[in-house]
Protein backbone atom coordinates (compact mmCIF):
# COMPACT_ATOMS: atom_id res chain seq x y z
CA UNK A 1 0.00 0.00 0.00
CA UNK A 2 1.18 3.70 -0.33
CA UNK A 3 0.59 5.53 2.73
CA UNK A 4 1.27 9.72 1.86
CA UNK A 5 1.83 11.90 5.11
CA UNK A 6 0.95 15.53 4.77
CA UNK A 7 1.59 18.30 6.49
CA UNK A 8 -0.63 20.56 7.68
CA UNK A 9 -1.08 24.02 5.85
CA UNK A 10 -0.20 27.36 7.57
CA UNK A 11 -1.76 28.46 10.62
CA UNK A 12 -2.47 31.53 12.56
CA UNK A 13 -0.41 32.25 15.37
CA UNK A 14 -2.00 31.61 18.95
CA UNK A 15 0.02 32.47 22.25
CA UNK A 16 -2.81 32.09 25.40
CA UNK A 17 -2.34 32.22 28.72
CA UNK A 18 -3.42 28.92 29.75
CA UNK A 19 -5.42 26.21 27.97
CA UNK A 20 -4.26 24.54 24.54
CA UNK A 21 -3.80 26.93 21.62
CA UNK A 22 -4.77 24.33 18.57
CA UNK A 23 -4.94 26.88 16.39
CA UNK A 24 -7.14 26.82 13.06
CA UNK A 25 -5.99 27.60 9.09
CA UNK A 26 -4.94 31.58 8.51
CA UNK A 27 -5.87 32.56 5.16
CA UNK A 28 -3.48 31.36 3.42
CA UNK A 29 -2.80 27.76 4.96
CA UNK A 30 -6.72 27.69 3.39
CA UNK A 31 -5.26 28.43 0.48
CA UNK A 32 -2.48 26.16 0.35
CA UNK A 33 -5.47 23.10 1.30
CA UNK A 34 -7.23 23.88 -1.61
CA UNK A 35 -4.14 23.50 -3.80
CA UNK A 36 -3.45 20.36 -2.00
CA UNK A 37 -6.87 19.11 -3.16
CA UNK A 38 -6.68 20.20 -6.42
CA UNK A 39 -2.91 18.30 -7.11
CA UNK A 40 -4.27 15.40 -5.52
CA UNK A 41 -7.71 14.97 -6.94
CA UNK A 42 -6.69 12.88 -9.54
CA UNK A 43 -4.83 10.50 -7.99
CA UNK A 44 -6.94 7.16 -6.05
CA UNK A 45 -7.02 7.52 -2.60
CA UNK A 46 -8.98 4.73 -0.91
CA UNK A 47 -9.01 6.58 2.91
CA UNK A 48 -8.40 10.05 4.67
CA UNK A 49 -7.00 10.18 8.06
CA UNK A 50 -5.98 13.15 9.71
CA UNK A 51 -4.93 14.64 13.43
CA UNK A 52 -7.95 15.74 15.75
CA UNK A 53 -6.02 19.13 15.85
CA UNK A 54 -8.12 21.90 13.75
CA UNK A 55 -5.06 22.69 11.75
CA UNK A 56 -5.42 19.22 10.57
CA UNK A 57 -8.79 18.46 10.21
CA UNK A 58 -9.05 21.76 8.28
CA UNK A 59 -6.56 20.78 5.69
CA UNK A 60 -7.69 17.73 4.98
CA UNK A 61 -11.33 19.18 4.78
CA UNK A 62 -10.77 20.32 0.87
CA UNK A 63 -9.05 16.92 -0.13
CA UNK A 64 -12.13 14.61 1.47
CA UNK A 65 -14.69 17.33 -0.15
CA UNK A 66 -13.11 16.55 -3.59
CA UNK A 67 -12.90 13.09 -3.79
CA UNK A 68 -15.93 12.20 -1.22
CA UNK A 69 -14.53 10.63 1.55
CA UNK A 70 -14.87 11.43 4.71
CA UNK A 71 -11.78 12.03 6.85
CA UNK A 72 -11.17 9.87 9.75
CA UNK A 73 -9.31 11.61 13.12
CA UNK A 74 -6.67 9.56 14.45
CA UNK A 75 -5.51 11.28 18.24
CA UNK A 76 -2.09 8.98 17.58
CA UNK A 77 -0.87 11.28 14.91
CA UNK A 78 -1.69 14.65 16.74
CA UNK A 79 1.61 16.36 17.15
CA UNK A 80 3.98 16.62 20.23
CA UNK A 81 2.79 20.14 21.14
CA UNK A 82 -0.39 19.49 21.23
CA UNK A 83 -1.49 20.76 25.12
CA UNK A 84 0.29 23.80 24.69
CA UNK A 85 -0.38 27.07 25.34
CA UNK A 86 0.81 28.79 22.12
CA UNK A 87 1.35 28.46 18.36
CA UNK A 88 3.80 30.55 16.43
CA UNK A 89 4.94 29.28 13.07
CA UNK A 90 8.40 27.98 12.98
CA UNK A 91 9.65 30.84 10.00
CA UNK A 92 8.36 33.90 12.97
CA UNK A 93 10.47 31.74 15.55
CA UNK A 94 13.53 32.03 13.06
CA UNK A 95 13.09 35.23 11.81
CA UNK A 96 13.14 36.93 15.11
CA UNK A 97 15.78 34.41 16.13
CA UNK A 98 13.51 33.40 19.31
CA UNK A 99 14.92 31.36 21.63
CA UNK A 100 12.46 28.47 20.93
CA UNK A 101 13.79 28.00 17.30
CA UNK A 102 17.19 27.07 19.15
CA UNK A 103 15.30 25.11 21.26
CA UNK A 104 13.28 23.49 18.12
CA UNK A 105 17.10 22.86 16.68
CA UNK A 106 17.95 21.05 19.81
CA UNK A 107 14.87 19.44 19.94
CA UNK A 108 14.36 20.74 23.79
CA UNK A 109 10.61 21.90 22.69
CA UNK A 110 8.79 23.14 25.63
CA UNK A 111 4.66 22.06 25.81
CA UNK A 112 5.84 18.31 25.61
CA UNK A 113 3.75 15.89 27.87
CA UNK A 114 5.62 12.48 26.23
CA UNK A 115 9.57 11.86 25.89
CA UNK A 116 10.45 11.73 22.66
CA UNK A 117 10.43 7.50 22.88
CA UNK A 118 7.27 7.61 23.92
CA UNK A 119 5.90 9.71 21.38
CA UNK A 120 7.41 7.48 18.74
CA UNK A 121 5.76 5.04 19.94
CA UNK A 122 2.55 6.51 19.65
CA UNK A 123 3.32 7.96 15.72
CA UNK A 124 4.58 4.43 15.02
CA UNK A 125 1.68 2.51 16.46
CA UNK A 126 -1.20 4.42 14.97
CA UNK A 127 0.66 4.47 11.21
CA UNK A 128 1.15 0.92 11.28
CA UNK A 129 -2.04 0.76 12.43
CA UNK A 130 -3.66 2.35 9.40
CA UNK A 131 -1.56 0.49 7.35
CA UNK A 132 -2.51 -2.60 8.26
CA UNK A 133 -6.14 -1.73 8.04
CA UNK A 134 -5.88 -0.50 3.95
CA UNK A 135 -3.59 -3.38 2.37
CA UNK A 136 -3.22 -3.03 -1.30
CA UNK A 137 -4.66 0.81 -1.21
CA UNK A 138 -3.79 4.30 -0.66
CA UNK A 139 -4.29 6.29 2.09
CA UNK A 140 -3.33 9.86 3.11
CA UNK A 141 -2.64 11.11 6.92
CA UNK A 142 -2.81 14.73 7.32
CA UNK A 143 -0.67 15.00 10.40
CA UNK A 144 2.31 17.38 11.88
CA UNK A 145 6.13 17.97 11.16
CA UNK A 146 6.87 16.46 14.10
CA UNK A 147 5.00 13.12 13.20
CA UNK A 148 6.19 13.02 10.36
CA UNK A 149 9.61 13.43 11.11
CA UNK A 150 9.33 10.69 13.58
CA UNK A 151 8.01 8.28 10.72
CA UNK A 152 10.47 8.52 8.42
CA UNK A 153 13.53 8.60 10.87
CA UNK A 154 12.05 5.32 11.82
CA UNK A 155 11.98 4.30 8.36
CA UNK A 156 15.65 4.85 7.82
CA UNK A 157 16.96 3.46 10.97
CA UNK A 158 18.13 7.38 12.18
CA UNK A 159 17.96 8.30 15.48
CA UNK A 160 14.16 10.32 15.79
CA UNK A 161 13.80 13.29 16.29
CA UNK A 162 11.45 16.19 15.33
CA UNK A 163 13.88 18.57 13.85
CA UNK A 164 15.46 16.02 11.57
CA UNK A 165 14.19 17.72 8.77
CA UNK A 166 11.43 20.61 7.86
CA UNK A 167 8.23 18.87 6.23
CA UNK A 168 6.91 22.12 4.20
CA UNK A 169 3.28 23.57 4.19
CA UNK A 170 1.11 20.80 2.71
CA UNK A 171 4.09 19.13 2.01
CA UNK A 172 3.21 15.39 0.91
CA UNK A 173 5.35 12.67 2.14
CA UNK A 174 4.90 8.70 0.12
CA UNK A 175 5.70 5.79 1.88
CA UNK A 176 5.46 2.06 0.20
CA UNK A 177 4.44 -0.15 2.90
CA UNK A 178 4.46 -3.75 1.92
CA UNK A 179 2.77 -6.71 3.35
CA UNK A 180 6.22 -8.19 4.57
CA UNK A 181 6.70 -5.21 6.70
CA UNK A 182 9.17 -3.82 4.49
CA UNK A 183 8.97 0.44 4.48
CA UNK A 184 10.45 2.23 1.52
CA UNK A 185 10.15 5.73 1.20
CA UNK A 186 9.03 7.55 -2.50
CA UNK A 187 9.15 10.85 -1.49
CA UNK A 188 10.06 13.58 0.59
CA UNK A 189 8.35 17.37 0.67
CA UNK A 190 6.54 16.95 -2.64
CA UNK A 191 5.18 20.66 -2.62
CA UNK A 192 4.98 21.49 -6.79
CA UNK A 193 1.54 21.79 -6.08
CA UNK A 194 2.79 25.47 -4.20
CA UNK A 195 4.98 26.40 -6.88
CA UNK A 196 4.30 29.69 -8.18
CA UNK A 197 1.08 30.47 -6.12
CA UNK A 198 2.88 33.47 -4.51
CA UNK A 199 1.86 31.33 -1.11
CA UNK A 200 4.13 30.72 1.56
CA UNK A 201 5.78 26.94 1.79
CA UNK A 202 7.83 26.94 4.35
CA UNK A 203 11.48 27.45 5.71
CA UNK A 204 12.66 26.24 2.40
CA UNK A 205 11.24 26.92 -1.21
CA UNK A 206 9.70 30.54 -0.42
Amino acid sequence: MELLLIRHALPVRRELEEGAADPELSEAGHAQAQHLADYLASEELHAIYASPMKRAQQTAAPLADRLNLKVTLVDGVAEFDRNSSEYVPVEELKASNDPRWQQMLDNNWDGRDETQEEFGRRVHGALETIIGQHSGQNVAVVCHGGVINSYLARVLGTPESSGFFYPNYTSIHRVVAARTGQRQIVTINETSHLRGTGLPIGLYGG
